[in-house]
């Protein structure tokens, strides 16, 4: 499959209704997904994938678009889970979507993991949670973070190590009460993490 005809399908995915702000819901766009998951495809990485905090499966289901042979998806929000079978469903792949915490999630195996974890605003130190499980369970973790995060991470994941960062312009249309425009793009990196044991 080819990059473009990935971003295409995956356009045609339900959003969430009634997103919680507390939790960072926003979805991941085609164009970002696309990208990261044809990045891990082309280098071979999309065999085993779990997306952690997958919100409607967009990254999951990706994934499995491009032949992963075992692909999970795991959400706390019971409604997002929904979507995301809904999703699956509709683009006729298999994934196995749970209903769970991050911190709670258990996973036997090593992995891909791909993720949008949230950013932060919201709960200080909430892209810990996730980056911490990713190491738990990865190999190679794929993962999107507000531009300048480098230094941070490097940190909290060391001894594994950022192998590649690319950014991108992520587009966040009016979702929350907050928001004051209807559209804003912010800067964000795109890192790719060799774990390290």
């Amino acid at each position: 499959m080819r990059l473009r005809k990935l971003e295409i399908m995956l356009q045609k995915l339900e959003d969430i209704p009634s997103p919680s702000p507390f939790i960072e819901q926003y979805v991941t766009p085609p164009e970002i997904a696309a990208r990261l998951l044809y990045y891990a495809y082309l280098r071979n990485e999309l065999e085993e994938v779990v997306d952690l905090g997958c919100g409607n499966g967009i990254l999951a289901i990706g994934a499995a678009l491009l032949g992963a042979r075992k692909v999970t998806g795991v959400d706390i929000d019971e409604k997002a889970i929904e979507v995301a079978r809904r999703n699956a469903e509709k683009l006729r792949v298999n994934v196995n979507f749970m209903c769970s915490s991050v911190e709670e999630f258990r996973y036997e195996d090593r992995c891909t993991v791909v993720m949008n974890p949230p950013f932060g605003a919201q709960r200080k130190h909430a892209d810990r949670i996730f980056l911490k499980k990713a190491i738990e369970i990865g190999n190679v973790i794929y993962s999107i973070h507000n531009r300048g995060s480098r230094e941070f991470i490097e940190k909290f994941i060391a001894p594994s190590r950022i192998t590649d960062i690319w950014v991108a312009k992520l587009p966040i249309k009016r979702r929350f009460k907050f928001h004051k425009k209807d559209k804003v793009e912010i800067e964000v990196e795109i890192y790719r993490i060799e774990v390290l044991i």
